[in-house]
């Protein structure tokens, strides 16, 4: 396969993606239901592996897309994933006909499969997206899932959006449940990060935490000890209206989904191997040493998720 970057940097390079959705179909060439291009979920793979990434966390929403993400971390020692159930997907607890059962169905995935299973989530609170599940339900299941944390010791992978007040006392409520925890694709204001740090929390950064100028002095207040790198793959790519834009130095060739080929990025599409550009972008906006700044990220996540997994 011929090289896909048009220009890029040099330095040797360790990630973990801890927040890729490989279960989404546009993986496998499916946009919309509808098939643009042939199946290049290999290729994107493979792309990450050449470009420094170690390991990849496969970001489950519910119960069927735990499954899916297992199955698909069962594929490659490399590919590990979470299980739980997203706030906006929370009816699905009560939609079962039986949410102790549900809650008892996710316990049994995660004893099943401990070896592939990291943590707890994607959960906790979206006040943006009540339309798709109504506060009180979300409130509801968020604290169940504890009830997983503290029963397998898996850190939990936490989702939170326009809740800041509710998130913060759910989980100082529950903080003794669960051994760490990480709050994912962090877009919050500044002034919502020393409350999330008081909890002891990991953040994590992807494209979507570097759009504005105010989404990037929020990550520079952050200290390197508490962050972790992401994508939210296919979501969340930088794109030139994004304010650290200027700060990438790794750029991919693209073409349109219409127009797909295998040794090409898909334009909109965001895949791991994008994870370089993220560092790029923070390390630029932080004057900080972009392999010092990588390598404490990776021994971040590594204490989170793998302190007792063999690297």
């Amino acid at each position: 396969m011929t090289s896909n970057i048009v220009h890029g940097n040099t330095l040797k390079l360790r990630f973990i993606d801890i927040g890729a959705n490989l279960t989404d179909p546009v993986f496998n060439g499916i946009y919309r239901g509808k098939t643009a291009h042939k199946d290049d979920y290999n290729d994107v793979l493979q792309r990450s592996w050449n470009m420094g990434m170690e390991k990849i966390i496969i970001t489950g929403g519910n119960l069927n897309e735990s499954q899916s993400a297992l199955q698909l971390a069962k594929q490659d020692e490399r590919l590990f994933c979470t299980v739980g159930c997203h706030p906006t997907r929370c009816n699905e607890f009560e939609k079962s006909g039986d949410p102790e059962r549900y809650l008892k169905l996710l316990q049994s995935l995660i004893d099943q499969n401990i070896d592939k299973v990291v943590a707890i989530g994607e959960c906790g609170l979206d006040f943006d997206r009540l339309h798709f599940c109504d506060k009180d339900t979300q409130m509801r299941y968020f604290e169940k899932q504890f009830d997983l944390a503290e029963s397998t010791g898996l850190p939990m992978f936490f989702h939170s959006r326009n809740a800041d007040s509710e998130f913060y006392d759910i989980v100082k409520r529950n903080r003794h449940r669960m051994s760490g925890g990480v709050v994912h694709s962090f877009t919050g204001p500044i002034q919502s990060i020393s409350s999330l740090l008081e909890l002891g929390l990991y953040i994590g950064i992807n494209g979507c935490s570097l759009k504005s100028a105010e989404n990037i002095d929020a990550m520079k207040s952050i200290p390197s000890d508490k962050l972790m790198l992401e994508t939210d793959a296919p979501w969340c790519s930088i794109k030139p209206t994004h304010a650290g834009y200027g700060l990438l130095q790794t750029h991919y060739k693209e073409k349109k989904k219409e127009r797909w080929e295998p040794d090409h990025f898909v334009k909109g599409r965001s895949e791991p191997a994008s994870i370089i550009q993220v560092l790029e972008v923070m390390a630029g906006s932080r004057k900080e040493n972009m392999k010092e700044l990588g390598d404490a990220i990776f021994k971040n996540t590594v204490q989170l998720f793998f302190k007792n997994k063999s690297l």
